[in-house]
């Protein structure tokens, strides 16, 4: 099978996100908790305060640019940016509620940005950058748009063992038909889990003072069959493998899943644990 181009994969992952975007909004309270900590760790890392021009990548259903947009104030920007479309209207209307309106929202790809050089204060991305099929041209896009002493903040998702509320479905599709090895080059969850992937790629476009950690926390959800059921809403590459799948494979995947999931149960509730990578850099001045 020939490889895919890298507009081809931008395009179905257009597709995949519109598809689930719906799922998002469903369950957006639930994401904002679950990752409030998270959120608030990037616009800290990004360094932001009033009356800065900031850039979020990959926003999705709106975050952490809503909190980026409370954090710079009225005289301050926030521009988010998506593949998404979809995605991107359930934002705006979390913005509208928020009675935000300092902060705008429009498609694009990240690697191709339509700024000018020096446009933004900082840059902000959650999950998104490890989906992308260039990451270094999307670091040297953010170091370009970046003014001189601004900061990138970003967080990709660390090792599968590390996030099993991720790794569980996949690893049960694999128990019920089998799945080529993955790609570690590919766009994907995990593309970017090992330390020292992005972080030298931000070097290797220029920026200074780079720094990566892991950030652990945790989410919880009600019952095995809640986090099922989020899990079949929202994430599209789960949905892509699960399409493969026959109606009695599905009912096996459901459940294995089911059961891996039980593992995790505290009290009355699942609680998974997880694990993003953050990294940090600055624009020279």
């Amino acid at each position: 099978m020939p490889q895919q181009t890298a507009q081809e994969v931008i395009e179905i992952q257009r597709q995949d996100w519109n598809r689930v975007a719906a799922g998002w909004e469903k369950w957006d309270e639930f994401f904002d908790r679950s990752m409030a900590c998270l959120n608030h760790r990037l616009v800290g890392d990004a360094r932001l305060r009033p009356g800065h021009h900031v850039l979020d990548l990959g926003s999705g259903t709106g975050y952490p640019a809503l909190l980026a947009a409370q954090v710079v104030g009225s005289q301050g920007r926030v521009v988010g940016i998506d593949l998404a479309e979809q995605m991107l209207a359930a934002a705006e209307r979390k913005a509208a509620r928020l009675g935000l309106t300092n902060i705008s929202f429009r498609t694009g790809d990240a690697t191709t940005l339509p700024f000018g050089a020096a446009s933004f204060d900082a840059v902000t991305s959650r999950f998104c950058l490890m989906f992308l099929p260039d990451v270094p041209q999307a670091a040297a896009e953010i170091a370009r748009v970046l003014k001189p002493g601004g900061w990138v903040a970003a967080a990709v998702w660390s090792d599968p063992d590390k996030n099993p509320s991720i790794s569980l479905s996949v690893n049960a599709i694999r128990s019920v038909i089998e799945l080529p090895p993955p790609d570690p080059t590919a766009p994907g969850i995990f593309r970017l889990a090992n330390p020292g992937d992005l972080s030298s790629m931000l070097t290797q476009a220029g920026l200074c003072d780079v720094s990566e950690s892991e950030f652990a926390a945790e989410w919880s959800y009600a019952s095995p069959e809640e986090y099922y059921t989020n899990l079949l809403e929202i994430a599209a590459p789960v949905q892509n493998l699960m399409a493969k799948l026959s109606i009695n494979q599905t009912q096996e995947v459901k459940r294995l899943i089911l059961q891996g999931a039980n593992r995790y149960r505290r009290g009355d509730r699942l609680v998974f644990p997880f694990v993003a990578r953050l990294v940090a850099g600055r624009k020279p001045l």
